[in-house]
């Protein structure tokens, strides 16, 4: 328990100290195992400009296990549903997932926002978004580009 706090305490230091962009993380007080963040959509994507809150909870056996990662914000994606959930091979263990104790938050955050520039549209959990993705592109993004504005821009 004392080194999963004291790898907590650099991981969030570091964050502090030299911020991801697009990614801001805000820590509440006495509570080291739940995080509100914020991604900013990428450039050039349906989700441009847009400001997306999730959730991020690590487990007690963080590192040895990924952290959850929940939207809070509705967003149009093949790799994220209706209640959140992302499907991202890091916030697996193996044999399932890629995640391995030498990750951190800034990785798994970073891995994140590039899935709203890559989605993954083989490995969605929608499969109506992820063959509108594959089959009527332009109909995706304006779509995903009308959510943006919808769920994610100020006064939403």
């Amino acid at each position: 328990m004392a080194q999963r706090a004291g790898r907590l305490k650099k991981e969030l230091a570091q964050l502090h100290k030299d911020p991801v962009p697009g990614i801001s993380v805000s820590v509440p007080e006495n509570n080291t195992s739940s995080f509100s963040c914020q991604i900013i959509g990428p450039p050039d994507t349906a989700y441009q400009d847009g400001v997306f809150e999730i959730s991020l909870t690590l487990p007690e056996r963080y590192p040895f296990e990924p952290p959850s990662v929940k939207f809070l914000t509705k967003i149009y994606h093949p790799n994220i549903d209706e209640n959140g959930r992302v499907c991202l091979d890091l916030l697996h263990c193996p044999p399932r997932g890629s995640w391995k104790p030498v990750l951190n938050i800034r990785t798994l955050l970073t891995s994140v926002r590039l899935l709203l520039s890559e989605p993954n549209p083989d490995d969605g959990l929608l499969a109506d978004v992820s063959n509108q993705y594959k089959f009527n592109r332009a109909q995706f993004e304006e779509q995903a580009k009308q959510w943006t504005v919808e769920y994610a821009m100020s006064g939403a």
